[in-house]
């Protein structure tokens, strides 16, 4: 019994250490594929070392004993060789492998919700097989059909819709709740004028909660539930205690939750709370937006309101304490929007662009302010522009394996506004240009630019402009043998024009290099960003956690020494390199694990430059051709 427990630590010590990828063999699809399947993927023995190669089969082989051990090991390791789908396909043309069935009336639609653990959705006799996949379908509530019904675009007893069926595939894959999602016709049972429409949709964990222990009499508590009873319902909740602060207002504890319900026809309601040491906010409202390729109307409203006290002076030390005031406020947003289809001359194909005009009315009002140039106004915004939108699939990119959807066309939109403000009323100027194109052999790329400003007074002085411009390419998908990898690069600049003087940019976290926590206050107006990063993604799966190798080079210009300076190349850059584990988990909520180690030359608070975080989220992320509520620029 020692020698066997022995032998398992060893194995499970190996593995972690990523020498040895689990694979699996599953049976070929059974339904329906919306993505082009591609020759399978199998391991080439003849890659692999002969030590890795034995003890991999080693293990497989304890892994079908029937032994406590045996059993133990089974449930833990994978074994299943993943077949993925390398092509992409038009999402907005897929419907034409069952065009023959438009205008058809939707006779029946059936709808199967499988569990989050143990299931294929292309594979129907792939059934759980170990107790933990037992064990976390006995605590998950699958989808209600009625849930899955609000996202469809079509109707039982009514016509199906050309591009019903991809749309409706591809929204399900966007709601939080659901994994992944095949809609298609039942050929079996179409008539010359009727279809039966199969709707199989898989399931994520979507329960979770976390502890962290930050201290005796403190830590941090946080229950998340994506799909309350199975009905869509979102609520968040994260309660800290044992918090030790001073000044005024101080308290022990602070909370943070939200609530949301989604409706039929993709209205959204949802209400959000934060009470903290010195910052009270919360919101509610209801929206719709422009969801789909064929939507004609959207809009929302909401209200907020903020209670805060804000640092003015003071630097935290004995001889200079902070000096808080009084920031008090609330707003109140609403906006409409129209989507027009232009004439087609193609007889064959409708037009795939959409003229889209809303129009947006902001009011703030201030009940207490620290700074004079903060004032009560009234914001009013209109923004008419052209959208093409275009879907493609493809795999391995924020995902490891699942199908996703990838945003391709053109957006183009000009907004004009005025606001009436106290100290002057101001007219703004917007205009936006982005493009993207995608090719399963070349990769992805999207370009964007946005420039936006207030013009006060007759004397035409700008105020609060923004040039902003976006690069973001990845590569095509690269294999060898079980192991894939791509290439991303992405390059931001926001240069600011005649900024207030509390507005600020950083390049720390997300908006410039990752994982960078500089010694002090590191500020600037202008800022030009060029992230690199190379993933890897292996075959290893853990505990359902599937794990990638992430690589990283990150450089940052900002005007921190003279904020007048428009261009922050003048300045020397700040850089960051290092490299991860990505764990993903693609049946929870919570799929993406990071764990990272970054040095950084100069900047950092650690005296060697070495820092090691963590992170739940990707750090890049596809920007759609949707028209949203008209805004101004952000800032940030």
């Amino acid at each position: 019994m020692i020698k066997c427990v022995l032998r398992l630590l060893i194995l499970l010590l190996w593995l972690g250490a990523g020498l040895a990828p689990a694979t699996a063999q599953t049976a070929p699809p059974l339904l329906p594929d919306t993505t082009r399947p591609t020759a399978d993927i199998r391991p080439d023995s003849l890659r692999r070392r002969f030590d890795q190669e034995r003890m991999l089969n080693g293990l497989k082989n304890y892994t079908r004993r029937k032994t406590i051990l045996g059993r133990a090991a089974a449930a833990v390791f994978s074994f299943r060789e993943r077949r993925e789908d390398q092509a992409g396909l038009d999402a907005a043309l897929l419907d034409r492998q069952f065009e023959q069935h438009n205008y058809k009336i939707v006779r029946r639609i059936r709808i199967t919700s499988l569990d989050a653990f143990g299931y294929s959705i292309s594979d129907s006799l792939r059934v759980p097989r170990n107790i933990l996949e037992k064990t976390g379908n006995a605590f998950h509530m699958k989808t209600r059909p009625s849930r899955v019904r609000q996202v469809l675009l079509l109707r039982e007893g009514r016509e199906l819709e050309p591009q019903a069926l991809a749309e409706s595939e591809r929204l399900l894959r966007q709601t939080d709740e659901i994994l992944d999602a095949r809609v298609y016709v039942d050929e079996r049972t179409a008539t010359p004028d009727s279809v039966d429409v199969v709707v199989i949709t898989k399931d994520l964990f979507s329960l979770n909660g976390s502890f962290q222990l930050r201290d005796v009499g403190s830590g941090v508590a946080g229950l998340r539930d994506v799909n309350f009873l199975g009905m869509g319902h979102q609520f968040k909740n994260r309660y800290a205690y044992g918090r030790t602060d001073d000044g005024p207002r101080a308290q022990s504890w602070a909370y943070e939750g939200s609530y949301r319900i989604p409706f039929r026809d993709f209205v959204y309601a949802g209400a959000t709370y934060r009470d903290e040491t010195r910052r009270r906010e919360g919101s509610i409202g209801i929206s719709r937006d422009f969801y789909s390729i064929n939507t004609r109307y959207a809009g929302a409203i909401s209200y907020s309101f903020f209670d805060w006290l804000y640092t003015t002076a003071g630097d935290g030390s004995a001889e200079k304490p902070y000096e808080f005031q009084a920031l008090r406020y609330n707003t109140q947003d609403a906006w409409v929007g129209r989507a027009f289809q232009p004439r087609s001359y193609d007889l064959g194909y409708e037009s795939p662009g959409r003229i889209i005009a809303a129009a947006r009315l902001v009011r703030t009002s201030y009940q207490e302010k620290p700074f004079d140039f903060l004032q009560s106004a009234n914001l009013m915004l209109g923004t008419v522009g052209y959208s093409v939108r275009r879907y493609y699939k493809d795999k391995y990119l924020f995902g490891f394996g699942r199908t996703e959807d990838i945003p391709t066309g053109s957006l183009v939109s000009f907004t004009a506004g005025y606001e009436f403000n106290p100290a002057g009323n101001r007219r703004y100027y917007g205009v936006r240009l982005s493009s993207a194109t995608y090719r399963p052999q070349r990769g992805y790329l999207y370009l964007s630019g946005e420039f936006g400003g207030f013009v006060r007074g007759r004397s035409n002085d700008w105020q609060q402009g923004l040039l902003s411009g976006e690069i973001l390419y990845f590569t095509r998908l690269y294999s060898t043998g079980n192991f894939q990898w791509r290439h991303f690069l992405w390059q931001r600049s926001a240069l600011g024009l005649h900024r207030f003087a509390n507005e600020y940019l950083t390049i720390d976290g997300e908006r410039g290099l990752r994982g960078f926590r500089p010694t002090g206050p590191l500020t600037g107006t202008s800022r030009v960003t060029l992230n690199y990063e190379a993933t890897m993604y292996t075959p290893v799966s853990f505990l359902g956690f599937r794990m990638a190798v992430v690589g990283f080079a990150d450089v940052a210009w900002l005007n921190a020494t003279k904020p007048d300076r428009l261009l922050p190349f003048f300045e020397k850059p700040y850089t960051g390199i290092g490299m991860g584990l990505r764990f993903r988990n693609e049946y929870t909520a919570i799929r993406t694990i990071q764990l990272t180690l970054g040095f950084y030359p100069r900047g950092l608070g650690a005296p060697n430059g070495i820092r090691i975080f963590e992170n739940s989220r990707s750090y890049y992320d596809f920007s759609d051709f949707s028209f949203g509520q008209p805004g101004v620029t952000r800032f940030q």
